[in-house]
């Protein structure tokens, strides 16, 4: 099997470690991306690039009030990184109230002619104050032909210019002089981390992440965290254009219908969003059936998986993100699921992607989807009697707090004998593991449900971290034809010119790649 070559097998290494190596080098690769030095023509410029270029760009700030003075001593304590925090008497605030949050700092700025600024704040891109919401170049109250740029005091310690940043001024002819100006910050200026930081208890997680799904923001906050719970909703709302709805998850996961309780924190109560995934758009009540955003990467790579003509079987389809794609790669595709409500955005998103004539949609529990369905045509394939009429089968079984409980439906699934590799089945099967050596777990538990050694013929895949200790992982593995199939007793066997198989004899070295 061709896609065996592209998977990285974990063996000896705990894939815990693995996926916290892999998550660091993504990092350290998008650092690395970030501090780039764009072109320019002023050596002073390269200089400075060069000083800042391992630094992480200065913090935002905001609105600004006429108070403005020149003074070249310092202002106490004007590196701490407290500096954009807001007034600290939002602590403990539970019901936002958003003038509270007004503070006014002093910053450093420099006096420009108006026709030099543009040059100006390129060539000091790094030293510039970039907040959102802020204007970097303000009017100065007392010359109408200059313009005041305003400086990052991170950058500008002590509000004194390095050698660089003098030696870009003088190239400009700008006077080095550094002056002080009083900047007032409002809610708007402040990112939404920061507000959250400076309101909850001193020392306790604040919590920033949420998956979207459409214009809904999910969280599952920490039980520290919810008497604080409508302010949180309605400063993500705030901040993230798009975003009307917030909740947060009050009861784990169904396991039956793969949906849970939550409460509307902020916003519209409607739970009816569009979303897009891998430029394919879903419909879906996000209230009644599952859907999570940080499962795309693994949809679109079991999707790379699927040749055109190849079959695909999702015993557990949700709205359809493996299946619909599938389709439109011209895949044969029977989708199923429990829930109705599931089944119901199932039929709706394939009308809605013009895929509804190629996809068979059941209804049904999984166990009774592969006993029936799944067993029919899996009977049809066998019955081709030229190999190359044979497609490649993938069974996708994505209900990780229960799949690999399902695998033993495929003990002596089919009756008659093998015929070739090529019709058997390859099952993707999803599950969650909170043992130190995850991979491991994963297939001694498939292993246990087929009743039978998976050594040398599958593979595991690290999907995502799903809390602490607790990982997602999909096994990817052909159904070994000694599990598969029930060899006839002698009374049962039919003619040799009757049997199924009439290619070549099969042998246990067909079943892998």
């Amino acid at each position: 099997m061709e896609w065996l070559h592209h998977v990285y097998k974990m063996n000896d290494f705990s894939s815990r470690t693995l996926w916290r190596f892999g998550c660091s080098a993504r990092l350290l690769k998008a650092n690395h991306s970030r501090t780039a030095a764009p072109n320019t023509s002023l050596p002073a410029v390269w200089m400075l690039l060069a000083q800042h270029s391992g630094r992480i760009p200065g913090l935002p700030a905001a609105a600004q009030t006429a108070n403005f003075c020149t003074m070249r001593e310092a202002v106490e304590e004007n590196g701490s990184p407290e500096l954009y925090s807001p007034n600290p008497e939002v602590r403990g605030m539970t019901l936002l109230n958003r003038e509270a949050f007004k503070r006014t700092v002093v910053v450093p700025v420099l006096k420009v002619k108006k026709e030099i600024v543009h040059a100006l704040l390129k060539a000091l891109k790094h030293t510039v104050l970039q907040r959102p919401g802020l204007k970097r170049v303000i009017e100065d109250p007392e010359d109408e032909g200059s313009k005041l740029v305003i400086l990052d005091p991170h950058q500008v310690p002590e509000f004194s210019l390095g050698q660089a940043e003098q030696e870009v001024l003088k190239q400009l002819d700008i006077p080095p002089e550094v002056s002080r100006y009083n900047l007032e910050l409002t809610y708007e200026n402040f990112k939404s981390e920061e507000i959250l930081r400076a309101v909850l208890p001193e020392g306790q997680d604040v919590t920033s992440g949420f998956s979207r799904v459409g214009h809904i923001a999910h969280f599952n906050l920490r039980d520290h965290q919810l008497p604080y719970k409508h302010l949180i909703g309605q400063v993500i709302i705030d901040k993230n254009p798009g975003i009307t709805c917030v909740v947060n998850k009050t009861s784990i996961i169904d396991s039956t219908y793969r949906n849970f309780e939550m409460e509307v924190l902020a916003g519209e109560s409607n739970l009816v969003t569009k979303v897009k995934e891998n430029n394919i758009s879903y419909e879906l009540d996000f209230a009644k059936v599952y859907w999570n955003p940080r499962l795309s990467t693994e949809h679109s790579r079991i999707v790379e998986l699927l040749k055109p003509g190849d079959v695909l079987f999702d015993v557990f389809a949700g709205i359809g993100p493996f299946a619909i794609p599938a389709a439109k790669k011209k895949c044969v595709v029977f989708a199923n699921d429990l829930n109705p409500e599931s089944y119901k955005w199932l039929l709706h998103n394939c009308k809605l992607n013009k895929v509804d004539n190629k996809i068979k949609a059941f209804n049904l529990d999984g166990r009774d989807f592969l006993l029936g369905p799944v067993r029919e045509e899996l009977s049809k394939a066998l019955a081709l009697e030229k190999e190359a009429q044979k497609p490649a089968v993938h069974i996708v079984m994505n209900l990780p707090a229960s799949a690999l409980e399902f695998l033993d439906v495929f003990r002596h699934l089919l009756v008659g004998e093998p015929c070739g590799a090529a019709v058997l089945p390859t099952v993707h099967c999803y599950g969650f593991s909170k043992h130190e050596n995850p991979a491991k777990e994963i297939q001694e538990r498939a292993e246990a449900s087929l009743g039978a050694s998976l050594d040398g013929r599958c593979a595991t895949y690290l999907v995502r971290n799903v809390a602490p200790n607790k990982e997602m992982l999909c096994i990817s593995f052909q159904v070994p034809a000694d599990v598969l199939f029930k060899r006839p007793c002698p009374a049962e066997e039919k003619p040799a010119s009757k049997r199924l198989c009439t290619g070549k004899d099969f042998t246990e070295e067909n079943v892998v790649s």
